[in-house]
């Protein structure tokens, strides 16, 4: 992956641009550029990462909100639990690289084998947007100013043709490195899924029995 550092930066440094509308705009000063890099780089080192979060469903009908905490490496395994709201509560998702396996705490011996991924799901953990911003054809960078602080703004593209979710964007803190929020869109635009990250540690100490249930 170190080895795509240099052709991805060259790449993205060439796509600089700004996204009007959106209060987004290009990297303008060394500074930024600088960030920019930092960002990359700490993006391509990260092997695993914890994140507490809470994640925000969009739909025509209305919005589903829960409180999450993830585990994730970047050689797919994963383990999502559920911690709010209470009634929810004690749900927890784990692929361990072979299955996904679901398991509820509110009901006892209640353990669900899933054959297949749901991209609402997978999609919502940043070691899966740092693989699809590495195999998008196109990269898009730009600068949020916000009242916390500047913000870069990655932007990559969902595989496949979900109804729901085309492009994902990114905003990571220019001081701390830290990624603050993670947005997937539609193919109109509209904001489907949204991940506001409260706690986040790269690369910590994960057991492989994380990913067991």
């Amino acid at each position: 992956m170190k080895k795509l550092l240099p052709a991805l930066l060259t790449l993205a440094l060439l796509a600089l641009a700004a996204c009007a509308g959106d209060g987004l705009r290009g990297p303008s000063s060394a500074e930024e550029i600088s960030a920019f890099e930092q960002i990359q780089l700490k993006l391509m080192e990260m092997q695993n990462f914890r994140a507490i979060a809470t994640v925000e469903y969009r739909s025509n009908k209305g919005s589903n909100t829960y409180e999450i905490t993830q585990h994730a490496r970047a050689s797919g395994e994963y383990r999502v639990e559920v911690t709010g709201p209470d009634h929810v509560a004690g749900s927890v998702t784990a692929f361990d690289g072979q299955q996904i396996i679901q398991f509820n705490s509110r009901v006892s011996g209640r353990v669900h084998v899933m054959t297949q991924e749901a991209p609402e799901r997978s999609e919502i953990f940043l070691t899966s947007f740092v693989h699809n911003y590495l195999q998008s054809s196109e990269v898009s960078v730009t600068v949020s100013d916000m009242d916390e602080g500047v913000r870069t703004v990655l932007e990559a593209v969902v595989p496949g043709n979900h109804p729901y979710l085309a492009t994902q964007r990114l905003w990571v803190d220019n001081e701390t490195l830290l990624p603050v929020k993670l947005v997937i869109l539609d193919p109109d635009g509209a904001e489907r899924v949204i991940v506001t990250y409260h706690v986040f540690e790269y690369n910590v100490d994960i057991e492989d029995e994380m990913f067991t249930l």
